[in-house]
């Protein structure tokens, strides 16, 4: 009976085994643990997240950086960021940027980049982060990324053309620059620099200054700038028909009119060169220095009417010593270029013309023809005493003498009678 009773027991502990063991809820799995995280993050996400941004927002707004920050690493670490990336890393970036923390910004920017990794705006401020740390190759690599995302963009170009030019690495500012002006062609800036690039480099700018004024043909600028080079690269004709469309376009312009006579008179065009000076004098009816410009041509070209005609008229407008020199020096000039073997009394006269117009320059300050002057005395051709003496009465009564050669017929002025003669 004992037995029966103990086996009875044991079958009920064991039905209740079964039943216990059927209604216990299996364990969790892993992945229903994290459902069950995610679910009930996503539950604070939907609370949080736009409170939290409409904080950041009128912080921003007050210009309450540190509260701005305070926000958005809220809004990161809830995984709000997830939403609108852009939004978040851009002005969590520049709140640090308002701060003065540019090393912060940074890292914030490269976190956003990792969402957005082509995104223009936060590789422009990534770029700006580097500049104020001074990161200048970072940046440069940044600029560099920048003109691919943003090809039309010319503001990232100039930018990193001009950071090129301060880390003097020429060849790839050229490129850039050239970059630049096949988006813009009539970009002034750009064709400058490229220009100025080219030079610094070693390199030939001619082709540079040609298209910038081909380009440019009414920039008065440009067009001085490449027949300045033309000039310095020994090619004065080219350069006179450069000047010739620069004074057709602005025929006011006096330093386009001396440049033109200059590359006249390097390419020994004298005529064209006085004729040139003329239209610059006829500019500025005053400029002595104009006068005595087309002097030295008309010298050079053994006009010596000419050129004493324009000397006299410099020695009017002044009365300087520069214009007193120059006058002398035509005399001093015809004097060389008149006198034969003997020294006639009209090569004497000439000569003792120029000697006195030397000494006048010279008590006005102006020294340049000394060395003629000198000449002059030490090689006994001037007219004193011992021909005076010789002179008929004639001359003696008048009191004076001229020289009547020829080679002298434009000569109107007289020597007078020296003192003791």
């Amino acid at each position: 009976m004992k037995q029966k009773s103990l086996i009875h027991k044991l079958l009920l502990l064991s039905v209740a085994s079964v039943f216990i063991t059927m209604c216990t809820p299996p364990e969790q799995s892993d992945a229903d643990a994290d459902f069950a995280e995610r679910a009930r993050l996503d539950s604070i996400r939907e609370v949080r997240c736009p409170r939290v941004f409409s904080s950041a927002a009128e912080f921003y707004k007050n210009r309450d950086w540190a509260a701005t920050v305070r926000a958005y690493d809220e809004l990161t670490e809830l995984g709000c960021d997830q939403d609108d990336p852009k939004e978040v890393y851009l002005y969590y970036a520049i709140a640090y940027e308002y701060m003065g923390k540019y090393d912060s910004s940074e890292i914030v920017l490269l976190k956003g980049l990792t969402f957005l990794p082509d995104n223009v705006e936060l590789r422009k401020r990534l770029a700006y982060s580097y500049d104020k740390q001074g990161k200048s190759n970072l940046r440069m690599d940044e600029l560099d990324r920048l003109t691919f995302l943003a090809p039309e963009d010319l503001e990232i170009k100039i930018e990193l053309a001009k950071l090129y030019g301060e880390e003097e690495r020429f060849d790839d500012q050229i490129a850039v620059l050239n970059a630049i002006i096949k988006i813009n062609p009539t970009n002034e800036g750009a064709q400058s620099d490229l220009a100025r690039a080219y030079e610094l480099s070693g390199r030939d700018p001619l082709d540079v200054y040609k298209k910038r004024f081909d380009n440019n043909p009414d920039n008065i600028s440009y067009g001085l700038d490449y027949a300045e080079k033309l000039l310095s690269g020994d090619r004065p004709d080219d350069a006179a028909k450069v000047l010739k469309q620069v004074v057709a376009a602005d025929p006011s312009s006096k330093v386009a009119y001396r440049k033109l006579a200059e590359a006249y008179d390097k390419d020994d065009r004298l005529a064209d060169a006085a004729k040139t000076y003329e239209r610059l004098f006829r500019l500025d009816p005053r400029d002595f220095r104009v006068a005595i410009k087309i002097v030295d041509v008309y010298v050079e070209e053994q006009d010596y009417k000419s050129a004493f005609d324009w000397a006299d008229k410099a020695v009017t407008i002044s009365g300087e010593g520069e214009a007193l020199g120059a006058k002398g020096n035509v005399y001093y000039k015809a004097f060389q270029a008149c006198r034969t073997g003997e020294i006639s009394v009209d090569d004497r006269v000439v000569a003792t013309l120029a000697f006195n117009l030397f000494s006048d320059a010279e008590e006005n300050g102006f020294s340049r023809y000394s060395r003629s002057k000198d000449w002059l005395k030490e090689n006994e051709v001037l007219f004193g005493k011992p021909q005076w003496f010789m002179m008929d009465a004639t001359v003696k009564n008048r009191g004076y003498v001229k020289a009547g050669s020829s080679c002298y017929s434009w000569v109107s002025e007289r020597l007078d009678k020296g003192k003791g003669w």
